[in-house]
C-alpha cells in the first residue's frame, strides 16, 4: 500500500488471552503462580550456584546462564500479560512494544545457543573427566557465553529494526498478549516478504546449527558411554544427560512449532497457547529438571531455602 493512504501506530492494542471475567480470574491465579514458581526457582538457582563452592563447575556455571535468560524473557513477557489481564487499557507504546521484543529476542536465541553450548560441555565432561575442568576453563566457559550473548543481541538487533521499521496502519489490535512476529506482520501494511526471510535464514540457521550441534554432541557422547565398563556407570551417565534431553526437545520443539509453521495452517489462537507455555512453562520446568537429576544441585537448593 500507498505510505500516504496509511498511518503510524503509536501504539499497539493486545486483545489478550481472553475476555471472559469469569475465566480471566483463574487463569490470573495460575499464571500468577506459574510465575512466582519460576521466579523462585530461577533465582535459587543463580544464587545457589554463586554462593556454593561445590557448584563453581562449568556444567552448573552454564545452569545459572539458563535460569537467568529464563528469567529475563519470561519476566519481560509475564508481567504485562498478569497486568493486562484485568486491566481496561491493554495498550502498549510503539517503542515499549520493540524493547520488549528486542528483550525477547535476545535472551531466547541466547538459550537456543546455550542449549547445544550445554551438550558440549556434558560431551567433555563424559568422554574426558580427568581434563574436564581444564578443557572447560573459567576463561573458555566465558568466552562461550560472550560469543552466545553477542549472537542472540545481533540477531534481535537485525529482526527488531527490520520490524519496526515497518509501516504499520489501519487496526492497532492484534490478537496475542506480546510483541512477537507473526502478530505484528498482520498489522503491517508494508512488504513483509524481506522480514520474512530474514527470519528463515537467520533463525533457521541458528536453530539448524543449534540442534545439529546438539544431536553431533550426543552421538560422541554415546559412543563414550558405551565405553564405559560397568553397567552402573553407564547409566550414572546417561541419566545425567536426561535432563539435557528434556530440556532441549521441550524448547526447541515448540520454538520450531511457532516460527516454523505453514502459512496456511497459521492461528493466532494456537500462537498464544504455544507463546504461554515457552514463556511460563517452560521457564519454570528447566530448573526443576536439572535439579531433579543433579544431586549436587538438589543438596545446594535444599540448603539455600533451610537458610531462608
Amino acid at each position: 500500500m500507498n505510505k500516504g493512504n496509511c498511518s503510524s501506530l503509536a501504539d499497539f492494542i493486545f486483545l489478550g488471552i481472553t475476555d471472559n471475567p469469569g475465566v480471566k480470574v483463574t487463569l490470573f491465579s495460575i499464571f500468577l503462580d506459574f510465575y512466582l514458581i519460576n521466579l523462585l526457582v530461577n533465582l535459587g538457582m543463580i544464587i545457589s550456584v554463586r554462593i556454593n563452592s561445590q557448584l563453581h563447575t562449568p556444567g552448573s556455571f552454564f545452569l545459572s546462564h539458563l535460569s537467568f535468560c529464563d528469567l529475563c524473557y519470561s519476566t519481560a513477557i509475564g508481567l504485562k500479560m498478569l497486568v493486562d489481564l484485568f486491566a481496561k487499557n491493554k495498550s502498549i507504546p510503539f517503542y515499549h512494544c520493540a524493547l520488549q521484543f528486542l528483550v525477547f529476542c535476545v535472551f531466547a536465541d541466547s538459550e537456543c545457543l546455550l542449549l547445544a553450548v550445554m551438550s558440549f560441555d556434558w560431551y567433555k565432561a563424559i568422554n574426558n573427566p580427568l581434563l574436564y575442568t581444564v578443557n572447560m576453563s573459567s576463561r573458555v566457559c566465558n568466552l562461550f557465553m560472550a560469543r552466545v550473548y553477542l549472537v542472540g543481541t545481533a540477531d534481535s538487533l537485525i529482526h527488531t529494526t527490520l520490524t519496526f521499521c515497518l509501516w504499520f496502519c489501519g487496526s492497532d489490535e492484534t490478537n496475542h498478549f506480546f510483541c512477537d512476529l507473526p502478530p505484528l506482520f498482520t498489522l503491517s501494511c508494508s512488504d513483509i516478504k524481506v522480514n520474512e526471510l530474514v527470519l528463515f535464514t537467520i533463525f533457521g540457521f541458528i536453530k539448524l546449527s543449534t540442534i545439529s550441534g546438539v544431536l553431533i554432541s550426543y552421538c560422541y557422547i554415546i559412543l563414550s558411554v558405551l565405553k564405559i565398563c560397568s553397567a552402573e556407570g553407564r547409566f550414572k551417565a546417561f541419566s545425567t544427560c536426561i535432563s539435557h534431553i528434556t530440556a532441549v526437545a521441550i524448547f526447541q520443539g515448540t520454538m520450531l512449532f511457532m516460527y516454523f509453521r505453514l502459512s496456511s495452517s497459521y492461528s493466532l489462537d494456537e500462537d498464544k497457547m504455544s507463546s504461554l507455555f515457552y514463556t511460563l512453562v517452560i521457564p519454570m520446568l528447566n530448573p526443576l529438571i536439572y535439579s531433579l537429576w543433579n544431586k549436587d544441585l538438589k543438596k545446594a537448593l535444599q540448603r539455600l531455602e533451610t537458610k531462608r
